[in-house]
């Protein structure tokens, strides 16, 4: 009688569907390993996503919208059938959605999300308000009881072709419909939200001066790749011309959703139709350095310029 093979049968770990590798670091940045995070047994694989906007032509306003515009509406450009529906920086009681009395609906866009994906969570409310009736209100979008073989993404609900045009408002005064006071708590939110209002005026394609009290301030939401934003801004740099004018200066920039959003400091004495003008300017300057970095390597100049604005990266309120 032979003997049994002392060597043990090699056991066959379970397919991992995502493609990840469980010994990876996870993708949403937790610092575990995939296997004991998002790739655990029973967990649902909801990686981050970097640029939810991605493809959609008005994707550098939906970030000024969602992260520093105070008050803002934009019509959305619908791909789908149905009522026509308005985004909205921040609803009443920070509500995901809702219709009015009159049978305007809105989609709220400073929401707390309930996934890692904001463009889904969009799309998941604003499916709801197509069918919604006056005086619905979503407040929050909620968990999802069963996941879609392709859930639906803001992407799958606009027209990817068609820009976004945001209105800026000075207050919320349009949360209710022409002639209607509000009462309540709705009155209450109205007021809170009135009183943190930083003014705010669009002065060009997502460039938006900003009174931040002791300065102002234009924050420009840019859709160039970052590297090759960060060259542009620096040859601008070597050259004495990443300003709008006597007064102001180049402060930094953040990134959001992908992007990055360099920001300039502005003499607050100023309107801001006032610096239209500057900002048109250096967009031009801007958009011609752009298109010569593939020809003109940075020099050494500018490549110490770019270093520079490597550190000086900003937080905004």
């Amino acid at each position: 009688m032979s003997k049994r093979s002392a060597v043990k049968p090699r056991k066959v770990k379970p397919e991992d569907t995502s493609g990840i590798n469980p010994r990876q670091p996870c993708p949403c940045g937790s610092g575990k390993r995939y296997k004991a995070c998002h790739g655990s047994a029973g967990g649902v694989v909801d990686v981050p996503v970097g640029r939810p906007f991605e493809g959609i032509a008005g994707e550098t306003e939906l970030i000024a919208l969602r992260e520093f515009v105070p008050s803002g509406t934009a019509k959305l450009p619908l791909s789908v059938e149905g009522r026509e529906v308005v985004l909205a920086t921040v609803l009443p009681m920070a509500a995901a959605a809702l219709v009015r009395a009159d049978d305007v609906a809105f989609v709220g866009l400073q929401v707390q999300t309930r996934s890692n994906d904001i463009s889904r969570d969009l799309a998941r409310a604003l499916r709801w308000v197509l069918d919604a009736q006056p005086g619905d209100v979503l407040p929050v979008v909620g968990p999802e009881t069963e996941v879609p073989e392709k859930p639906e993404r803001l992407q799958d609900l606009l027209d990817p072709a068609v820009a976004i045009e945001p209105e800026v408002h000075s207050d919320f005064t349009w949360w209710m419909p022409e002639g209607t006071e509000p009462s309540g708590e709705v009155a209450l939110s109205l007021e809170r939200a009135n009183s943190a209002i930083l003014p705010t005026e669009r002065i060009g394609p997502s460039a938006y001066w900003v009174d931040a009290g002791e300065k102002a301030h234009l924050r420009w939401v840019r859709p160039e790749p970052e590297e090759q934003l960060l060259a542009a801004l620096a040859r601008l740099s070597a050259r004495g011309e990443l300003t709008l004018g006597e007064g102001t200066r180049f402060a930094g920039s953040f990134r959001a959703h992908g992007l990055l959003v360099p920001v300039w400091d502005l003499d607050r004495e100023l309107h801001a139709r006032e610096w239209t003008e500057g900002a048109t300017a250096l967009g031009e300057r801007l958009e011609a350095v752009l298109a010569s970095l593939d020809a003109e390597p940075l020099t050494i100049a500018e490549r110490r310029a770019r270093d520079g604005l490597l550190g000086r990266q900003i937080t905004i309120r």
